[in-house]
């Protein structure tokens, strides 16, 4: 019977969403390029410890060692652009490379047998260069994390919060993987490392999988196709996020504000007059320049807007309304999404593109957190049939 590991099915998963990706996210390959690189990189080191720890093909060892450092530094790289304005790779970026180059380095000068293999007495360096790769951009990655959603100023806002979870993600993966060769050290320190080969097969595939679906799920919400299973697959809602309540006259109220799970707000905080007169302003332009109506719109673009950094944005909003930008935006929308549903009879999956959404999931998803029923339902009760 054919053997098939299962790192080869997970590259075969990761390959069907970047193939899907680069059919339906053209738009995105130039700002966000560096994820659909990362899943490449990802799908190519799967099929490598396929051949490595399920079939027993030695010649890959010189080569997994130097794949698994690029994948710290470029998952940093790419969660690093959704953070900042100015995106892709610049000459200052080359200090990344090198982890790589220390361990290209490292095999380099070691005597390289007929196998391949890195001779016992390089494999330590070698190790402890990735360890402390992974570690480091790891805590790097949760560092960046430390912000919340608003953090990720070029994410779109109906996705920012996806791409802040698949953000965390990454960063304990490449946590959990730097212990799990800590753990494999100490395997060969302690047993001769009996165990290594099952460790390293089991915890390797299941680190590139979480990996992956960091990626994938970044991607897909920069592209805008959320709606694909494996973005659920990776972490779907156990419930709605907590916010305050939408308050429209146009609207019933919401009957989020009867579950205790969805009607705490962040932290308050004290807003000062710069906060409130910020607040005021980005009031004002969502209001008479409908700015929510734009599907692409992310923290870095409004901020733009008002004429102040994305952080004093992020903090007026989270202190004057108590929210994050992501859900203020989207609280917005879902207003609208509520006049439409209630004034007009465009179906569904029409009114979610006309209140600035772009996938059906995060739309139902955001829908559910503000009012606590899903737009049928809601639009069943505002609008009861006629007798």
């Amino acid at each position: 019977m054919l053997f098939v590991p299962l790192s080869f099915l997970v590259a075969l998963f990761l390959g069907i969403f970047l193939v899907r990706l680069l059919r339906e996210g053209r738009d995105s390959w130039g700002t966000h390029g560096l994820f659909l690189l990362l899943i490449v990189l990802h799908i190519i080191q799967s099929l490598l410890v396929g051949l490595r720890w399920g079939y027993g093909l030695t010649q890959v060892l010189a080569v997994l060692p130097v794949m698994a450092s690029l994948i710290p530094a470029l998952s940093f790289l790419a969660f690093r652009d959704l953070a900042r304005e100015g995106q892709g790779l610049t000459r200052a970026d080359w200090p990344h490379l090198l982890p790589t180059l220390a361990v290209v380095l490292i095999m380099l000068t070691a005597r390289m047998p007929d196998g391949l293999a890195i001779p016992a007495v390089m494999r330590i360096p070698v190790d402890v260069v990735l360890i402390s790769e992974f570690l480091a951009y790891g805590a790097a990655l949760l560092w960046l994390a430390r912000e919340g959603p608003d953090a990720l100023v070029a994410s779109r806002l109906d996705g920012a919060l996806r791409s802040y979870r698949a953000l965390q993600l990454t960063g304990l993966a490449l946590i959990t993987s730097a212990l799990t060769d800590v753990a494999i050290s100490l395997d060969m320190l302690w047993s001769g490392g009996r165990y290594s080969p099952m460790v390293v097969s089991a915890a390797t595939t299941l680190i590139l999988l979480l990996l992956g679906i960091g990626a994938v799920t970044a991607s897909q919400e920069e592209a805008g196709e959320g709606d694909a299973s494996f973005a659920e697959w990776g972490g779907p809602d156990a419930g709605p996020d907590a916010a305050p309540p939408l308050t429209s006259p146009s609207i019933s109220p919401p009957r989020s504000a009867e579950s205790p799970t969805t009607s705490t707000a962040l932290p308050a905080k004290s807003a000062t007059e710069d906060h409130q007169r910020l607040a005021i302003d980005l009031d004002r332009l969502m209001t008479e320049k409908r700015l929510w109506a734009n599907p692409d719109l992310n923290l870095a673009r409004l901020a733009r807007r008002l004429g102040s950094p994305a952080r004093a944005v992020s903090e007026a909003v989270n202190r004057v309304h108590g929210m994050s930008v992501s859900h203020y935006v989207n609280n917005h929308r879902i207003a609208e999404a509520c006049r439409l549903l209630a004034d007009t009879d465009m179906p569904v999956t029409r009114i979610l593109f006309e209140a600035g959404f772009m996938t059906k999931s995060n739309f139902n998803r955001e829908f559910l957190r503000v009012t606590g029923e899903s737009p049928s339902d809601w639009r069943r009760r505002i609008s009861p049939p006629p007798h």
